[in-house]
């Protein structure tokens, strides 16, 4: 028969075989069921989050940038030529956003706002929501001397006033006459660390705050005829082409929000990577299942020998039964994938745009089963291979797989095809390919030192002196006989356990940094568009209330990286690690000497009297992953001129000080005549409260066009930011956790009859059940803690080279951590090790004893 007529015989009698065996139920495979559904579950459920943000980004585009265009300038106006350029696109709306001080009229109180000043059209797009609804031109009409304001509501909490009171905004005052409930384009403006205040154009002029060098982002949003995303395009190049040194950044509402968008995107991979992490674990979780249950199956897989059947009739008949078990853990995966958005949405409403109706996301959905059915394979194939060796001898003695010998090599072929696909499927799928290739290391390299763990274990278990405790010399010896279940109980926790360790670490780490050391090596006080004439008495007003402090003053102007070598910088490719510093407009500054919290890398300074062509220190970190050198050139747009410096040196910079940075330091004579404003620190450690209250209250009254940013307010909003982060990775981290917990409760049940057989021969020569669960917990005991120890030391080093390495922050080793792994170690071996081989110790002897 040939080998196609032979596969079209035995294929549908071995589907008919694998289906009549499973009428018995899935006993067994409850916890293979249970690992492809949580991991499944985990990647379906963050990849249609993702989707459903970013779906809805792209669907309300022209909400969130409230207009099919913007053209955005730092620090100018449009001039006449530009404005009308916009006037002949299509319907125009104005506004300019800045940071300032709102004070209450009595100068008593005042705080940091997000100051927005907008125009009749506004908005263009989408709906501005206020509590009372009104016309917005209605809210914001001038009443007399004063004009009308719309606050956040966090605004009126923080200075304990409410709708109908007034504040002073610079040299204007406003009356607040309603409360923003919705802002269609808040998204589009980008992060903000105080509360909004809206006003109109004309009480922003009245205000005084916009001044030379004021850091001011003008807008011109603009609405089209039947816009598309070719005309949008089209439209783009061509204000580039006619005002190559506009200095502008364009945005059009099909890209409305690529920060928010990139970040998603990138958080999405993270927590991706991490559910995966929970799929490779319950990977072997699968192993164990499929190993336990062909283990019982022994005298079936025996009696079909004996029958005649071929193996791989029989490898046919369990690869179904596998891949039919699988296809319902992903079913059920999908599911609980497809409701996680639900649930999501609704913590993220109010806070991202999300979709006003139940949606399902096909991709995301397929990428999960992908995944789970890949995992399923890659894991079940080993087991099957062993199988596939049962003799027919075993139908009438007790005996199981040999473990010692690898099965055939196209089973081992096999798993390795599947291994690789799954690793090609991340690595496709990811955001970030480098990233996604040292996760793959990273997981792989686990497994080796996990296996290496364990063998370490075992030796020391054989090499052990001789104790006089039974129960403790019983321990040790079960975990260096043969089958012995060290191998699965290491492997099963030390890769959860691991991945909980760095992300606490990690965690830990930057919450320290920024409410411990960070708060007392940063600065008290930042203060921006200082301008010249008022340097003097804002010193004076800072030494009054601030003795003890160290004020830092440099100059300041904004300018957008135009250029390196005369090449558009649109046109390199850049790292994502350098590819913020050519998003958007940078501060810069001009020095004769070098800054004080600097180092020279490399080149040399200009002397303090340099007057010959512009040139400028850059940051070293940065320049490296943007393929900088000295001599380079670099062009930047400031205040609408390029102005193109060669690079001299580069200097180390300490960002995580938080003390007054540029990336770019330019040679004075370079902005000779430039207008520009100050910026300003005050480092006082020592300072109280009060203190700090009573400088903010002086400057702000003294000067309110000089904007405070108090240090520890910014930070106490980053730490919040923080903790919504670390919640959601503490969830992706327990889910791999909870994975491990299964695997684990699937190896001790995978060992369970070998235990049955040690229990009944152990009872019969005289053991106590006491002593068994003596021995048992000593031996899960000691496996926990080989396991933590790996965690505590793998989970160390990988946090240590993120927060030290990627994020450049101080890093040490936190003790609860450890002391909260050990724990865990010990609860989860010991609690689940006891818990399922007490059904063990109950069983008869003469029926056990018969099979031996």
């Amino acid at each position: 028969m040939s080998g196609a007529s032979s596969r079209a015989v035995w294929l549908p009698l071995a589907f008919r075989l694998a289906l009549r065996e499973m009428r018995g139920g899935l006993r067994g495979f409850y916890i293979f069921l249970a690992c492809i559904a949580l991991g499944t579950a985990a990647i379906a459920g963050v990849n249609s989050v993702s989707s459903a943000i970013s779906g809805s980004i792209e669907t309300q585009g022209q909400s969130l940038l409230a207009g099919d265009l913007r053209f955005q300038l730092r620090n100018r106006v449009a001039t006449a030529e530009e404005r009308a350029y916009f006037d002949g696109l299509g319907e125009v709306a104005v506004s300019a956003g800045l940071r300032s001080m709102a004070r209450l009229p009595d100068g008593s109180d005042q705080a940091l706002v997000e100051l927005k000043a907008v125009d009749g059209a506004y908005p263009l797009y989408g709906t501005l929501e206020t509590t009372p609804a009104a016309r917005t031109a209605d809210l914001l009409a001038r009443d007399g001397e004063r004009f009308g304001a719309l606050a956040a509501p966090l605004l009126l909490e923080r200075l304990g006033i409410r709708v109908g009171d007034d504040l002073l905004l610079g040299n204007a005052r406003v009356r607040i006459t309603a409360t923003i409930d919705s802002e269609p384009d808040a998204l589009s403006d980008g992060f903000g660390l105080a509360p909004r205040l809206m006003v109109s154009g004309e009480a922003l002029a009245a205000s005084g705050l916009v001044q030379t060098g004021s850091l001011v982002e003008n807008q011109y949003k603009i609405r089209l005829d039947q816009p598309n995303a070719k005309k949008l395009s089209d439209i783009r190049k061509a204000a580039e082409k006619a005002f190559p040194s506009a200095g502008w950044s364009i945005r059009a509402s099909n890209n409305a929000t690529p920060s928010l968008t990139n970040n998603i995107t990138r958080f999405s991979q993270f927590l991706t990577l991490v559910g995966l992490t929970a799929l490779i674990v319950g990977g072997v979780g699968v192993a164990n299942a499929v190993r336990a249950y062909l283990e019982t199956k022994r005298g079936v897989i025996a009696t079909f020998k004996c029958l005649g059947a071929p193996a791989r009739l029989i490898s046919a008949i369990y690869l179904i039964q596998i891949v039919l078990i699988a296809v319902i853990g992903i079913a059920v995966g999908l599911v609980l994938g497809a409701i996680i958005p639900l649930v999501a949405t609704r913590f993220l409403e109010g806070v991202l745009p999300i979709p006003s109706q139940i949606t399902l996301y096909p991709g995301a959905l397929a990428l999960a089963a992908a995944f789970g059915i890949i995992t399923a394979l890659a894991f079940a194939v080993m087991p099957l291979g062993h199988a596939r060796e049962v003799p027919a001898t075993a139908l009438f003695r007790e005996q199981g797989f040999e473990r010692t010998r690898l099965p055939a090599w196209p089973y081992i072929a096999g798993a390795g095809l599947f291994l690789a696909a799954l690793a090609g499927l991340a690595v496709w799928t990811a955001y970030d390919r480098y990233i996604a290739f040292v996760f793959l290391g990273a997981i792989a390299f686990a497994f080796v030192v996990l296996r290496f763990v364990a063998y370490l274990v075992t030796v020391l278990a054989r090499r052990a002196p001789r104790v006089n405790s039974p129960a403790l010399r019983l321990a040790i010896g079960n975990i260096h006989r043969p089958g012995a279940l060290t191998p699965s109980v290491v492997l099963s926790l030390g890769l959860g356990l691991a991945l909980l360790v760095t992300l606490t670490l990690i965690d830990g780490n930057l919450r320290r940094e920024l409410t411990g050391s960070l708060p007392e090596r940063a600065p008290n006080f930042f203060f921006i568009d200082i301008q010249r004439n008022d340097l003097d008495g804002f010193r004076k007003v800072l030494s009054d209330n601030m003795p003890g402090g160290k004020i830092v003053e440099v100059p300041m102007l904004r300018g957008r990286i135009t250029a390196f070598n005369g090449e558009d910088v649109s046109r390199r490719n850049v790292p994502a690690s350098g590819r913020w510093v050519l998003q958007g407009d940078r501060g810069v500054t001009y020095a004769k000497n070098l800054p004080e919290n600097s180092t020279l890398a490399s080149g040399e300074w200009w002397p303090a009297d340099y007057s010959g062509e512009p040139l400028v220190s850059f940051s070293a970190e940065e320049g490296g992953e943007l393929g900088l050198k000295v001599g380079d050139t670099v062009t930047v747009n400031v205040l609408g001129r390029n102005i193109t410096a060669r690079i001299a040196n580069f200097r180390n910079v300490e960002w995580e000080s938080l003390s007054i940075n540029f990336v770019m330091v330019f040679s004075p004579n370079t902005f000779a005549g430039a207008p520009h404003a100050w910026l300003a620190t005050m480092i006082d450690p020592r300072a109280t409260a009060e203190q700090e209250a009573n400088t903010l209250r002086a400057i702000t009254n003294a000067y309110p066009t000089i904007t405070s940013v108090r240090v520890k307010d910014a930070l106490d909003i980053v730490n919040e930011l923080m903790g919504q982060l670390a919640t959601a990775i503490r969830a992706a981290a327990a889910v791999a956790l909870v994975a491990s917990v299964l695997v684990l409760a699937g190896a001790l049940a995978a060992g369970n009859r070998a235990r049955t057989h040690d229990a009944v021969v152990l009872k019969t020569l005289g053991a106590t059940r006491t002593t068994l669960i003596r021995a048992f917990s000593y031996e899960y005991m000691m496996l926990g803690l080989a396991t933590a120890v790996f965690a505590l030391f793998s989970g160390g080093i990988a946090a240590w080279f993120v927060v030290s390495r990627i994020m450049t922050l101080p890093s040490s080793f936190l003790p609860d951590v450890a002391v909260m792994t050990v724990v865990i170690a010990l609860v989860m071996t010991v609690g689940i090790g006891l818990a399922g081989t007490w059904r063990v110790l109950g069983q008869k002897a003469a029926p056990v004893l018969r099979e031996l």
